[in-house]
């Protein structure tokens, strides 16, 4: 008994003790900034160190000196689209953002490892490009650092880092132009032989007009000769306009079509049953 109650107790001493985690503001908040450039989401996610009476850099973060851009992990930054930053060429995906500070010169690192604390364990070896860019002094003080994106024109962007009085500028190139061309090109072609059959199928099982359905469907069998998933849907459409001979004529095509095919995915017995409903018609 005496465990039992010892046991409790325990039990009870640690259920208190998960409730009584303090919760207390972080020193260097964290942030997310989601920012579309052209038809490109480019995604930063950074904490904001504040300045604090603090000397920035050259002092708290030294030059020539390999740093996270920011505080706690490693800054990431998200582009959906292959994109150009600092004039080098950026595969779409994520990576960590590193800089080296100087006085005259920084250094930016678009970076593959995206398990590191901070630069602890950094490897040069990992970094996808670097490139240099100057730093400017702005009269306002930034007291926490800021990653901001702005200066937008059609095709380009400026991703600015700011802390203290110092402003860094990547420049930033999208191409929405394929992305653009290649939906007017999808556009101007008109519906695709599945969006056919999709509509038409979509009809036939809500009760919509079977004649705009039989249109469609005919058009994704002349586009999909040998879809006899498709064809099998044509048969049915026919045969709820009440069109015997055209419905069994669909079905056995259906039939002998999924018959030739590698994986008739229960379509032969489909047929099969169809057929019967056909002729009882």
């Amino acid at each position: 008994m005496k465990k039992v109650l010892s046991l409790v107790a325990l039990m009870g001493s640690l259920t208190l003790t998960a409730k009584a985690q303090i919760q207390t503001p972080q020193p260097s908040p964290t942030a997310k900034l989601t920012q579309t450039v052209g038809l490109t989401e480019v995604t930063v996610d950074y904490s904001r160190p504040g300045m604090k009476g603090r000397a920035i850099f050259g002092d708290l973060v030294p030059f020539g000196t390999i740093w996270r851009t920011g505080a706690n992990a490693s800054t990431k930054i998200t582009f959906s689209d292959d994109v150009k930053l600092g004039g080098k060429e950026i595969p779409a995906g994520t990576y960590a953002l590193y800089s080296i500070p100087g006085e005259t010169d920084w250094t930016i690192i678009v970076h593959n490892n995206l398990t590191l604390w901070g630069a602890g364990g950094y490897d040069e070896a990992d970094d996808l490009v670097r490139f240099t860019v100057k730093p400017t002094k702005t009269q306002a003080t930034h007291e926490s650092f800021t990653i901001d994106i702005h200066s937008f024109d059609a095709n380009k962007a400026t991703i600015s880092l700011m802390w203290e009085n110092t402003k860094v500028d990547l420049p930033l190139e999208v191409n929405f132009n394929d992305k653009v061309m290649a939906s007017i090109e999808r556009t101007m072609a008109g519906p695709s032989a599945n969006d056919y059959y999709a509509a038409a199928n979509y009809y036939l099982s809500n009760g919509g007009d079977l004649n705009k359905a039989s249109e469609w469907i005919k058009k994704a069998v002349d586009a999909r000769p040998e879809a006899f998933w498709v064809i099998h849907v044509q048969a049915k459409i026919y045969a709820k306009m009440g069109k015997k001979d055209e419905a069994l004529a669909a079905a056995k095509k259906s039939l002998e079509a999924a018959k030739a095919a590698a994986d008739d995915f229960g379509y032969i017995a489909n047929n099969e049953r169809l057929i019967e409903e056909i002729k009882k018609m």
